[in-house]
């Protein structure tokens, strides 16, 4: 009798651990949904077209996709405050909430982006384009690093101008480069998996990679969020 009672604390704590497993696993492919839905035309762009003749309609598209992210993140935040509620709804209602400010943070990046590409692809292999290529990828770095932090900042302090965020971003973004660093990785290794096995990369992959892409980017904007919502660990 004493041993069958001591493994009934067992059973029912695995019994609680496998749902909370399936409830994450459940819920990231459910959010991978949406954010495949959300990016959809850039997708599928990225998937049957030639990048280099359809630059323009992917540009486009990418930053018709920028909302995406910001509504991914409302769903980690509200995931980690409630832990409980439907990924559907929080994932659109994020994305109502910040188009506006995501689609000026997104045309301004991808408006950079090329023309930076359009400089490096001019430069070619004059003796220029040691010196001016690699401060041009510094400086695209840079843009992406502050504009990952804008996007997350928008979740997280939306009664702030968009100004001053990107000011303040722009700064934790330099002061705190080693964490731009692994942002550019984990964007990177997305990217890098993309190309490899798309639909590994939007059905399985997005999900956790953005959320470390997102926790990384709490912890960097922690001078500027409100008391306890900053990410330590």
């Amino acid at each position: 009798m004493t041993a069958v009672t001591e493994r009934r604390p067992l059973l029912r704590i695995s019994g609680i651990a496998w749902e909370s497993i399936f409830s994450t696993v459940a819920g990231a492919l459910v959010a991978n949904f949406c954010l495949a839905i959300a990016s959809a035309p850039l997708l599928v762009l990225l998937i049957t077209t030639d990048p280099r003749r359809s630059w323009p309609a992917l540009a486009v598209a990418a930053v018709a996709a920028v909302p995406a992210l910001p509504a991914l993140f409302a769903v980690f935040r509200h995931l980690t405050e409630a832990r409980s509620g439907s990924v559907v709804v929080a994932f659109w209602s994020g994305w109502w909430r910040t188009l506006r400010r995501s689609l000026a943070i997104g045309a301004g990046v991808v408006a950079l982006s090329v023309v930076i590409v359009v400089d490096l692809a001019v430069l070619g292999t004059s003796r220029w384009a040691v010196l001016l290529g690699g401060l041009l990828m510094v400086v695209l770095a840079l843009a992406v690093s502050t504009a990952v932090l804008a996007l997350v900042a928008g979740v997280e302090r939306p009664d702030a101008r968009l100004r001053d965020v990107l000011r303040a971003c722009l700064y934790l973004a330099v002061k705190r480069w080693y964490l731009s660093v692994a942002a550019l990785v984990i964007l990177g290794l997305q990217a890098a998996l993309f190309t490899l096995h798309p639909a590994l990369a939007i059905g399985l992959s997005a999900t956790p990679l953005l959320y470390a892409l997102w926790s990384n980017a709490r912890f960097t904007l922690g001078p500027i969020l409100p008391v306890g919502s900053t990410i330590t660990t």
